[in-house]
């Protein structure tokens, strides 16, 4: 596959936005940005007062569109007549965006991009595939390709700021309005971190030393971070739906209400039972594997738990380990979750650990009878290469989730 495999071409006209992927969540975060950023500028529209570059084109896709798979989720929805595919005209909504995937190597995140490119596609914008990982040339084709739409575009939206291939785009670009979309609870280290003047580390890693490629990259690292800092001329926006404890000087909050998903989706049919929705802590080093295990068994005891929602990042042998051992059946879904449970079917109990769904799941599900509810990290399922910051962090992710029932830890055997 060549390294811009899925681009809509090489001509694109200059975009007004350019936006940097590299998770499915990022994507759809993008997507409820675009869409919020296009609700706000028409209401300014009506008022009179002026919405600020670009204009309201951003977000509105296709007007009336809902998507392949239509409001109620399924496929043979309304909005398919007439899509391009994703080849934007200058006269269409949606114009001003380019969404740009920069293509990991796992095959169930390459999965997911894939259905929620279709997705973007769809909604009317422009979707630009680069295999950024695709050997030990891609980065060079990929930067070199980007370049010239990097040193045009007026904003970037970027869904990973700790990322070392946002970082070197960053520094490359001359936009003076950034954006940074959720890209999970990393969102609210990020903040954590600008508003506290550290440099960008992810929260899982610190209290380690720098390795010799962090050494090699701190320049261009620092340099990002000072691009994330607003200034004269510059303007950075943080659209999330996790809870910002520390605001950075001169930082915009936006709250994410996932109103694209629900407009979009659902509202879904319930079951009766239980859900559980898996972590990628146990292969973040964080977690214990016989201790999740055992986790997971007393939670499905417990809840009376029939399903287990796969984290994309988990290891096809921890998977079969716990289909075989738990008896619960192993779903990996093809989009992020938070569009599988609005889809449904789901459970009326949704079980997690400490991540991210504990802070989207009950927004993009409001005004269903659906629960959630999240399990506590007891401090003896840590190894001993997690991080000292670990239990604080995590404990800080449960207690800040609004509108989810806590579950205290389940006991496992010792």
């Amino acid at each position: 596959m060549s390294p811009r495999a899925g681009s809509t071409g090489s001509q694109s006209p200059a975009p007004a936005t350019l936006a940097f992927v590299e998770s499915p969540v990022q994507l759809l975060n993008v997507l409820e940005w675009a869409h919020a950023h296009a609700l706000r500028a028409a209401a300014l529209r009506i008022t009179g007062e002026p919405s600020g570059p670009p204009g309201p084109e951003l977000g509105a896709g296709r007007p009336g569109g809902t998507g392949r798979f239509g409001r109620s989720g399924r496929p043979g929805g309304a909005g398919r007549s007439g899509s391009t595919r994703g080849v934007s005209r200058p006269d269409e909504a949606g114009a001003g965006l380019i969404l740009v995937v920069l293509s990991p190597t796992d095959p169930m995140t390459r999965g997911q991009l894939r259905r929620m490119a279709e997705l973007a596609r769809d909604e009317g914008y422009e979707v630009r595939w680069e295999e950024a990982r695709g050997g030990a040339t891609a980065p060079f084709h990929t930067v070199g390709g980007l370049a010239p739409l990097l040193r045009r575009a007026e904003r970037i939206v970027m869904g990973d700021p700790f990322s070392r291939y946002v970082q070197l785009l960053l520094s490359i670009t001359r936009a003076r309005d950034l954006v940074v979309v959720d890209d999970g609870t990393a969102t609210m280290e990020f903040v954590s971190q600008l508003a506290r003047g550290e440099r960008l580390v992810r929260w899982h890693r610190r209290g380690g030393r720098p390795g010799a490629r962090d050494l090699v990259f701190a320049p261009v690292s620092a340099r990002a971070r000072r691009r994330l800092t607003p200034g004269v001329g510059r303007r950075v926006e943080v659209f999330s739906a996790m809870p910002i404890t520390e605001t950075p000087e001169g930082v915009t909050i936006t709250a994410n209400d996932f109103s694209w998903t629900r407009s979009r989706f659902g509202p879904p049919r319930i079951t009766k039972g239980a859900d559980l929705v898996g972590t990628s802590l146990v292969e973040t080093g964080v977690v214990d594997p016989d201790r999740y295990l055992e986790a997971v068994q007393g939670l499905a005891r417990t809840y009376g738990a029939t399903r287990y929602f796969a984290h994309r990042r988990e290891s096809p042998d921890k998977l079969h380990r716990l289909a075989v051992e738990t008896g619960l059946e192993i779903v990996r879904p093809d989009l992020p979750l938070e569009l599988i449970a609005r889809r449904g079917p789901i459970g009326r109990t949704i079980l997690s650990f400490p991540s991210t769904v504990v802070h989207t799941l009950p927004l993009a599900l409001v005004g269903t009878e659906v629960k959630v509810a999240v399990c506590d990290i007891d401090p003896a399922w840590l190894t001993e290469n997690a991080s000292p910051r670990a239990q604080g962090f995590l404990s800080g992710v449960t207690g800040t989730a609004r509108d989810v029932h806590r579950l205290s830890a389940v006991s496992t055997a010792t």
